[in-house]
């Protein structure tokens, strides 16, 4: 059965009234973000840290949401897939209206923002991330959700039954929903992952560094059934994406991180 969607998933905006637009992406965002405050503050982590509520809701929405994922998303967003716009106008870089955020300059933007929250409040870094890397997957799974309401990254042309026809493609073609795939893979199966680890191992770091191997390899394979951004197209050996390149040192980084925390337990 060949699904063509129709024009509603050629409209980010999930409401317009006059000049205000609340779209899907921010709906996703600010949801995911919610969501995540309230797993978070009744997690056994997080109380074995002491953090009040009123602390998780700074953690969550001021150093994760926008001084990490939005900010750091935004610049890495911009040096990795629009190095020529933002050379031509560094301006631009404020132009969030526009979209384009970045998972992986999001992720360092995160982790900038929570080494700062840690020397603030004299907490144990490895172990607060352990938290945020539990939690994470519920912000992965919707926001790719809201990547395929508004018709945008999704999949490289299919012959099989499930594809999807985007009215966003100016081609047409039967494509796979690779942002379904994402939300299900970066979502569902990563927290379910996550949250057995977290309960097998009282390692701290052992969340967060399985995190990154975890996400950079289903990320990774995911990407093989993902178009490229058709500005940059395969970047290396001609079929490896900008995304897939990011992971690499993603999973490098969690094995170090993960024999480091071992070593040190």
């Amino acid at each position: 059965m060949i699904i063509e969607l129709s024009s509603f998933f050629n409209n980010p905006s999930l409401i317009e009234v006059g000049p205000i637009k609340i779209q899907y992406y921010a709906v996703s965002w600010l949801l995911s973000s919610y969501l995540m405050y309230l797993f978070l503050k009744s997690n056994e982590i997080i109380a074995e840290i002491g953090l009040s509520e009123e602390k998780v809701n700074d953690l969550v929405f001021l150093y994760g949401l926008v001084f990490g994922a939005i900010l750091g998303g935004r610049i890495g967003y911009m040096l990795f897939y629009g190095t020529d716009q933002l050379i031509n106008n560094p301006i631009s870089l404020f132009y969030v209206w526009q979209g384009g955020l970045s998972f992986h300059g999001g992720l360092v933007g995160v982790v900038i923002s929570i080494v700062l929250f840690c020397k603030k409040y004299e907490i144990k870094f490895l172990r607060l991330m352990d938290a945020v890397a539990l939690v994470t997957p519920i912000s992965l799974g919707l926001v790719r959700i809201g990547n395929f309401l508004n018709g945008e990254l999704y999949g490289k042309p299919t012959n099989g039954e499930w594809g999807f026809i985007f009215p966003t493609d100016p081609f047409g073609y039967l494509r796979h929903p690779s942002q379904l795939y994402e939300s299900f893979g970066e979502g569902l199966v990563l927290f379910l992952m996550l949250y057995f680890i977290s309960k097998i191992s009282r390692i701290h770091g052992a969340v967060c560094s399985s995190f990154l191997i975890l996400y950079g390899s289903i990320r990774f394979i995911i990407e093989f059934f993902r178009q490229p951004d058709a500005h940059i197209g395969y970047v290396a050996l001609d079929f490896l994406s900008m995304g897939q390149l990011l992971c690499i040192p993603m999973i490098v980084i969690g094995f170090i991180l993960l024999a480091y925390s071992r070593r040190n337990a």
